[in-house]
């Protein structure tokens, strides 16, 4: 009987020992975080369930019972109530083969607790934005930008009051913009550019004082741009390009101190650039062009001290330009002043002398010699085309060692182009439409093959052969169209496989097309017409799928078209005045050894 109760005993003090480890160790051990909400977690798989292909593979990771452990990519939760807080699909930077086909589910909407929700770039996502987004009312961020949403911007979302930023940009969303989102009176940033919306800027918007950061650009929007935009003492960015805005620019819009960036171009605004445009403290960048403005530029801009962008060009600008002092806007980088109506006769001093980085000065009346660029080292463009300049090529380019696209076509300028030196990172040249000499030589070889991009010296009077080209060129664009060329299109010619463009028509051009033309699989443009090319239309070229337009036309080419698209489909015209082409879109070609019946 002892041995009994000693035993029962022994066991009894054995279980509350492991009882009170089992104690221990559950105290001292770190709270798990709870599993996520049951509601949650079917909210997002039926959005999963609405997307019908996912290249990102985001969704392939969301599997399991617990959508809170990490595992779900691009979900967040709250730690202490397993909730989710936060949704975000991104695609990578310069990632094109990521995109996600599909819908927005309203299920979404069930998310209650959401607090970030950044669908972006996902390009293939479609239909509406569900009005059940409305109740998502912790949000603060709602970033859908870059997919494909169509239908109108649901009027519901003005009630979501913690939203600090609101970003649907590069959809397909019409209608107007609604009143109601002047409810959102914490909204710090607005971008609805790259869409179809249309009507005016909502007078209700007036109560969204907190604003930093508006972008409406590329819409239909039209009216005035309204006074109470320079109300928003906080802005810092402000873009309104591209749209069909009318009436003058307020003068409100002067009284930003804070103001950094301000684009109106692409718009129908009439009046004047405001003195008051002297007043922006703060401004870097000012791009007032392709509008109705009128008057002068005023002088009031040589106070801008953080002003290195400008851009009034495609105006109705007149003389005088403002006598700037050489202090006046001394962090200047870019300035274009083209197509206004400006007679500079010479570029004036306080342009010539900067340190910039970009001229543009097309269509200003600019005559005489080309100019001489005091900091000739710090330029990267120059648009000097449409102008009156003659001569000063020969060390106009000397100590452009930072170039890389200059422009001077439509100019009088007279010179042997095989006598000039390029600058070694040269991507751009246009000079066509000018009275140009000699060869293609110094311009095609292999020292500018890897970083010339562009060439375009057509309507000139250059002679010669085209020279071969080297493997790895860089060229996208060749048109050397409307000069005296002879001799063949070299066969090397099949090394450019970056071209997109190639215009060698209107010379005297011989022998055969090449069929390596059929490797080159970016090419877009193509027009061989009016040289003497013989032979036929190689069979390879119906490689080129993505062809848009090709000309053919007055040679001396014969044989069968090539019969697949775009070639079968072109207009008659392309194949016209040729010796005996035939196939579609001409007539059928003849069957050798037919019999008649």
């Amino acid at each position: 009987m002892e041995l009994g109760t000693w035993v029962f005993s022994l066991v009894l003090i054995f279980s509350l020992l492991r009882q009170f480890s089992e104690s221990v160790a559950e105290s001292s051990s770190t709270p798990q975080a709870p599993v996520c909400s049951e509601e949650d977690r079917a909210s997002l798989l039926s959005f999963k369930a609405s997307i019908s292909q996912d290249t990102s593979q985001t969704l392939s990771t969301w599997t399991g019972r617990d959508c809170c452990d990490g595992g779900w990519e691009g979900v967040q939760c709250n730690p202490s109530t397993g909730r989710v807080n936060m949704l975000q699909i991104q695609r990578p930077e310069r990632d094109d083969e990521t995109y996600m086909k599909g819908t927005l589910s309203p299920s979404l909407g069930n998310l209650h607790f959401l607090e970030v929700m950044i669908i972006s770039g996902m390009k293939h996502i479609t239909g509406a934005i569900p009005d059940s987004f409305s109740n998502l009312t912790h949000l603060t961020q709602l970033i859908l930008d870059d997919n494909s949403i169509g239908g109108c911007i649901p009027p519901s979302l003005g009630r979501l009051s913690l939203l600090q930023s609101l970003s649907l940009a590069g959809n397909h969303l019409k209608g107007q913009i609604p009143p109601t989102l002047g409810g959102l009176r914490n909204l710090v940033q607005l971008n609805l550019a790259r869409n179809s919306l249309t009507g005016p800027i909502p007078l209700s918007l007036k109560t969204v004082i907190n604003l930093q950061y508006l972008d409406l650009s590329y819409n239909l929007l039209s009216a005035p741009i309204p006074d109470f935009v320079g109300e928003f003492k906080n802005l810092t960015f402000i873009d309104l390009s591209s749209n069909l805005l009318t009436g003058k620019i307020p003068v409100s819009l002067f009284g930003l101190v804070n103001l950094l960036d301000l684009s109106l171009s692409n718009n129908k605004l009439t009046g004047n650039i405001p003195d008051q445009v002297g007043n922006l403290k703060s401004l870097t960048s000012l791009q007032v062009s392709a509008n109705l403005l009128t008057g002068h530029i005023p002088l009031s801009i040589s106070r801008l001290q953080n002003l290195w962008y400008l851009n009034v060009s495609r105006n109705c600008l007149s003389d005088p330009l403002p006598a700037i002092p050489t202090k006046g806007i001394p962090a200047l980088l870019s300035i274009d002043l083209s197509y206004n109506n400006l007679s500079l006769g010479s570029i004036p001093d306080w342009i010539r002398s900067k340190q910039l980085k970009d001229v543009h000065l097309a269509g200003c009346k600019l005559k005489g010699d080309l100019p001489h660029f005091t900091r000739p080292d710090s330029l990267s463009s120059i648009d000097l085309s449409d102008n009156y300049l003659v001569d000063g090529i020969s060390n106009f380019f000397t100590n452009m060692s930072s170039l890389q696209k200059v422009k001077l076509s439509n100019n009088q300028l007279r010179f042997d182009i095989s006598a000039i030196e390029l600058p070694t990172e040269l991507s751009s040249m246009d000079l066509h439409a000018n009275l140009l000499v000699g060869s293609l030589s110094t311009i095609v070889n292999n020292r500018t093959s890897s970083s010339l991009e562009v060439i375009d010296v057509s309507n000139n009077f250059i002679s010669g052969h085209i020279p071969g080209f080297v493997e790895g060129s860089s060229l996208k664009v060749l048109n050397v169209g409307s000069n005296n060329i002879t001799g063949p299109i070299p066969v090397s010619i099949s090394n450019l496989m970056y071209l997109e463009r190639l215009d060698i028509s209107r010379n005297h051009v011989l022998g055969t097309i090449p069929s390596g033309i059929g490797q080159l699989l970016k090419l877009q443009w193509l027009d061989v017409s009016i040289n003497g090319l013989t032979g036929q239309i190689p069979s390879s070229l119906s490689q080129l799928t993505g062809l848009k337009h090709a000309n053919f036309r007055a040679n001396r080419l014969c044989g069968e078209i090539p019969q697949t698209r775009p070639f079968n489909i072109f207009r008659p015209v392309a194949y016209a005045h040729n010796l005996c082409l035939c196939g579609k879109p001409l007539q059928p070609c003849k069957k050798h050894g037919s019999m008649g019946q």
